[in-house]
């Protein structure tokens, strides 16, 4: 006559069940066989994510999410196509390459947001600005050289003619384009406010 109790009868049993037979239990919805399961496997599937993983805490968090998929997944498991063990920590070693891989992702990310934030600085963008208006300001202020002067100046300034070269484009003096040419930057010089 068996005179164990039912709960020591069932721890008993299994620890004589084979690994396919807990994780088919597992499949069923048995929580003792799962918990079982859990008792056989819970460390060794630690080391092959920490293997990969690396770090001790996350190392911890995808063994866990390894057991939450055992649970979930456990109806797919076939006997024919392997051992449970083999399924077990092959599912522990895949969740570990795929945390691994999206912790280098996210790190990249976040590379990628900082040299983009690094490129468009705050002084740029004001800087960008002030140029802008300076332009606008130089291009107000050869409106109030004559036309003379204007052309000149835009062919040395603009267009990087040297005063010999402007001075052939219009078929006028070389004396006579430089007189032209500081009279124009004079005026421009006044009329923008900068002081000699």
């Amino acid at each position: 006559m068996d005179q164990d109790s039912p709960r020591v009868r069932a721890v008993r049993d299994e620890s004589e069940s084979t690994d396919d037979d807990l994780l088919l239990a597992v499949a069923r919805g048995d929580r003792q066989a799962f918990s079982a399961l859990y008792d056989r496997f819970a460390s060794i599937a630690h080391g092959v994510v920490r293997g990969v993983v690396r770090d001790p805490s996350q190392s911890e968090e995808v063994a866990q999410e390894v057991f939450v998929e055992v649970w979930r997944l456990a109806p797919r498991f076939d006997p024919d196509r392997g051992s449970a063990r083999t399924w077990l920590l092959t599912m522990a070693h895949r969740r570990a390459i795929d945390r691994v891989r999206s912790e280098q992702t996210s790190r990249d990310r976040t590379e990628r947001a900082g040299h983009r934030d690094r490129g468009r600085s705050f002084d740029e963008v004001s800087e960008q600005v002030e140029v802008s208006l300076e332009h606008e300001q130089v291009r107000t202020a050869l409106e109030v050289l004559t036309d003379l002067q204007r052309e000149a100046v835009e062919l040395a300034y603009y267009q990087g003619h040297t005063y010999r070269e402007v001075a052939e484009i219009l078929n006028t003096p070389l004396g006579t384009i430089k007189t032209r040419m500081r009279d124009g930057l004079v005026r421009l010089r006044d009329e923008m406010g900068v002081t000699a």
